[in-house]
């Protein structure tokens, strides 16, 4: 009973979406909502890691520190950049070969960062 409870609540409101004028205007506006909280929150996880790690990252070398913050500066720009890139044929494999690429250089440099020798 609950379950077609909620499939009415859903389908209630993908009729309006739908349905009334200026529905779909409500609903850009409430996924360009949520996609800000979203980047907030990935943002304020970076914050916090960057707080947690002052140690290690103190304990990395200048070329070091420059490649992961390019890096991750790099995944920012790509992260905006994702609709330019699929505007163009192949752009979607050239952005996920380079984000790849990203967190290829994050996790070697997380890595030799943790690793005792």
């Amino acid at each position: 009973m609950q379950t077609i409870r909620n499939i009415a609540i859903i389908a209630a409101l993908a009729a309006a979406v739908d349905f009334l004028p200026g529905g779909g205007n409500a609903a850009a506006a409430v996924l360009t909502a949520l996609t800000m909280t979203f980047l907030a929150a990935i943002a304020w996880l970076l914050y916090r890691v960057y707080n947690e790690q002052q140690l290690t990252l103190s304990g990395l070398s200048d070329s070091r520190k420059a490649g992961l913050f390019g890096a991750v500066g790099g995944i920012a720009l790509l992260t905006v950049a994702y609709d330019d890139f699929q505007q163009w044929t192949g752009g979607i494999l050239v952005w996920v070969a380079l984000v790849a690429g990203c967190l290829a250089v994050i996790f070697l440099i997380w890595r030799e960062a943790t690793t005792y020798s």
